[in-house]
């Protein structure tokens, strides 16, 4: 459960007054932003909300109460703890994940060595988001990816938003902790973005089940190597397949015994399969379910195929 109070011992007392004053419940606030020079912005329920400089909301945004550069400094300097070395690594990457699981984006002028990000010099934005999760959610389709005898290769496809990492995460948890009539299974995550494990200092703040060792902040195919040499996983999971070194660990790994379970972007099998990068995965028949999600729906299931693409009821 979410608790907006929390990010009041950050947040400028204006902003927390005007956010109070919304009388949102407990959990419906989904994200906080704060670009300097422009007016605040929450999303809330699934639906934008600009707060009107004098409280409340407005649907035009140049009567938006508007982030100063001061406010923003304020802020950063909190969620750093007053140390922004300390979280020069996460800052680097884009982001940085507090107690809770709770994720900080930021933007603003990058400092660069080669192709690779060195720092965010100048912060001028933050997006604040609110760590969620839908426990259950996988209970509508672990069992056509998972029985007494098998776990099948699964391979979650869905565009951006569509809450593919959402329900990765709970069949995760789902097979890790186990169902009725069926025993959990060790699974290995290798979480690159952070986005599955929301860990915080190392410990996952997500449930992702009794029986889940996690990776945190690796790239995807370090990490499958890792997870395989060291925790002998039954499953290896990790979320947003794209690149040629991804897909060659999902190879080891299957030739290693493990199952996968993974996401990528896409609208449907058809779709990601025209990626030169998939013709030997598509090949190999690697996977054996395709979980296809809904646009512009969080999580729910349009359809869900074999390996022959032929649907699963």
């Amino acid at each position: 459960m979410k608790d907006i109070k929390q990010f009041y011992t950050f947040l400028p007392k204006e902003i927390c007054h005007f956010i109070e004053e919304l009388g949102l419940n407990q959990g419906d606030i989904q994200e906080i932003r704060m670009n300097v020079g422009q007016p605040l912005m929450l999303k809330a329920q699934g639906k934008e909300i600009i707060v009107h400089t004098q409280g409340g909301v407005t649907d035009k945004y140049q009567e938006g109460f508007c982030v100063t550069e001061e406010m923003l400094k304020e802020t950063f300097s909190f969620i750093c703890k007053h140390s922004v070395y300390a979280y020069e690594e996460e800052i680097r990457q884009g982001f940085i994940t507090i107690e809770g699981g709770h994720r900080i984006g930021l933007v603003g002028q990058a400092v660069t060595e080669g192709d690779k990000v060195k720092n965010i010099k100048y912060v001028s934005g933050l997006n604040i988001r609110l760590a969620s999760q839908q426990v259950g959610c996988g209970e509508k389709v672990i069992e056509m990816i998972a029985n007494k005898y098998n776990i099948f290769n699964t391979l979650i496809v869905a565009p951006p938003c569509a809450g593919k990492t959402t329900l990765l995460r709970d069949c995760i948890r789902l097979l890790s902790n186990g169902r009725k009539n069926v025993g959990g299974v060790r699974v290995g995550v290798a979480d690159e973005r952070g986005e599955l494990g929301a860990c915080y200092h190392g410990v996952p703040q997500n449930d992702l089940g009794a029986r889940t060792d996690v990776i945190d902040r690796v790239p995807k195919a370090a990490g499958i190597l890792m997870l395989i040499r060291s925790m002998a996983p039954r499953v290896i999971a990790v979320d947003e397949i794209g690149s040629q070194s991804d897909m060659e660990a999902l190879k080891n790994a299957c030739l290693s015994g493990c199952s996968i379970l993974a996401t990528i972007h896409g609208s449907s099998p058809y779709d990601i399969y025209e990626k030169t990068i998939f013709e030997h995965l598509k090949a190999g028949n690697i996977f054996q379910r395709y979980i296809v999600l809904q646009p512009n729906a969080i999580g729910k299931i349009k359809a869900v195929y074999d390996e022959n693409m032929s649907p699963i009821s």
